[in-house]
């Protein structure tokens, strides 16, 4: 096993070409780190990629019983494995030269990636009691952290995935009553995440995120040049569509971070809250529904009915004007994904364009979670877009344009243009200049 050959097989899978070379340079770097570690050099070596995930329409719809339209990314974590005899997990981060060592019960304090890893130990140790879960365990990430493009989630992945397979889970009673389908298995990763139980398996405290589970989703079944659209509360399989073959996602960074501790934590939970909020006024005077998104799609008149009955009371520090917001775009923004299906399959880039520019405004004026940097990289792209757009024109090639954005990375879809390495290069660098000048002008005043 080599990297080059690790590779190869990626690519054989559906991975661009173009990422070749990359994933051959992560997969050496974990594998000469895993040679350096190790209680037993006898133990075989195993290897797993996990991508991280571009969220195309349904931003917090997923936890709420909505509709999201997800991809992978060809960026993610590359993780070697072999098994110990002891009991202990060793963990190393070989591209940043950091570790964790972990003991049962992994009941240790520790902050950030460790955290995470920890979570997920213990969690599967308290539903799988007396497995074996004892591994060195290496990985290398070329997915950015805090990127929004669920760094957190895809490492939480890795390690359960390991996890899974050293304690040979998939042969325990308590598995197969409760995770028959890859998609159960992306709905019980989230619940370790989140906390919920997963069945008959209890959940715990998770990592303190009141999230869904569209990013497991994503991660675990994706499918390549094709984006998958997903329903939840339960999770289940909508549609895929596929992206034209010269249309292109370009991802240019804000410059801020995607952080989901401390205050940035607080704030993300309560865009879930606010949707639990809803469901409590629903299910006192109407039908009980297991989610936000069953009790829209009741009745045809339901989205006015819970209109009305926010507007007549208040719940904690919720604000019948608040709860309302938090209500228009969970309709707003779930109904965007059948009709970028649509628009996907028929190649219409300028009602993507439409889909994509109001879910940003709503993402500002209703959820309230952007912050300048942002808003004006979102703007930024738009006009670079329509400079190009124009050139393109002049030069006699026709060109539509349409866009989709991520939390903290804005990712751009070029219709009908392939644009070379350069080309991309210099489109992101212009987007990025012109949203931090306005950014900083923003904050001044």
């Amino acid at each position: 096993m080599t990297g080059a050959s690790l590779a190869r097989a990626l690519v054989e899978g559906g991975l661009q070409p173009s990422e070749h070379d990359g994933k051959v340079r992560l997969f050496d770097l974990v594998l000469e780190r895993h040679t350096t570690v190790g209680s037993s050099s006898r133990a075989p070596v195993r290897a797993w990629w996990v991508p991280g995930r571009l969220e195309v329409f349904g931003k917090h719809t997923d936890y709420a019983g909505g509709r999201t339209l997800v991809c992978a990314v060809p960026r993610g974590f590359a993780v070697t494995a072999s098994g110990r005899d002891d009991g202990i997990l060793n963990i190393i981060d070989a591209r940043n030269n950091e570790g964790v060592t972990l003991r049962p019960p992994f009941e240790e304090v520790f902050t950030g990636w460790r955290n995470y890893v920890r979570v997920v130990a213990r969690r599967l140790s308290r539903n799988f009691p007396e497995s074996a879960f004892g591994a060195d365990i290496v990985f290398a990430s070329d997915l950015p952290r805090a990127s929004g493009m669920s760094s957190s989630s895809a490492l939480m992945i890795s390690i359960a995935t390991v996890l899974v397979r050293q304690g040979t889970l998939e042969a325990r009673e308590e598995w197969r009553a409760n995770i028959r389908a890859p998609l159960d298995s992306a709905g019980y990763y989230a619940c370790i995440e989140n906390g919920l139980s997963f069945g008959s398996l209890r959940g715990d405290s998770g990592v303190g995120t009141h999230g869904g589970s569209e990013d497991h989703a994503a991660i675990l079944t994706a499918q390549p040049g094709r984006l998958s659209a997903f329903r939840f509360v339960p999770m289940r399989p909508d549609a895929t569509c596929r992206v034209p073959d010269q249309w292109r996602f370009l991802l240019a960074p804000s410059g801020v971070p995607s952080e989901k501790t401390g205050a940035a934590k607080e704030r993300y939970n309560r865009l879930s809250l606010g949707t639990r909020a809803l469901l409590e006024h629903w299910n006192r005077t109407e039908p009980h529904a297991e989610s936000l998104g069953a009790a829209l799609g009741s009745r045809p008149d339901a989205a006015r009915q819970l209109r009305e009955i926010v507007r007549c009371s208040a719940t904690g520090d919720w604000t019948p004007d608040a709860l309302t917001n938090r209500l228009d775009h969970f309709v707003r923004e779930d109904a965007r994904v059948p009709d970028a299906l649509a628009a996907f399959d028929a190649a219409d880039g300028a009602r993507l364009q439409e889909l994509a520019t109001g879910s940003q405004e709503d993402a500002e004026t209703l959820l309230e979670n952007q912050v300048p940097a942002t808003v004006q990289l979102a703007r930024s792209a738009r006009s670079s877009i329509a400079r190009m757009r124009r050139s393109l024109r002049h030069a006699g090639v026709p060109t539509r344009s349409s866009r989709c954005r991520d939390r903290r990375w804005w990712s751009c879809l070029l219709p009908n243009c392939r644009p070379g390495l350069q080309t991309r290069r210099a489109f992101a660098a212009s987007c990025i200049s012109r949203a931090r000048t306005r950014a900083a002008r923003m904050r001044r005043v």
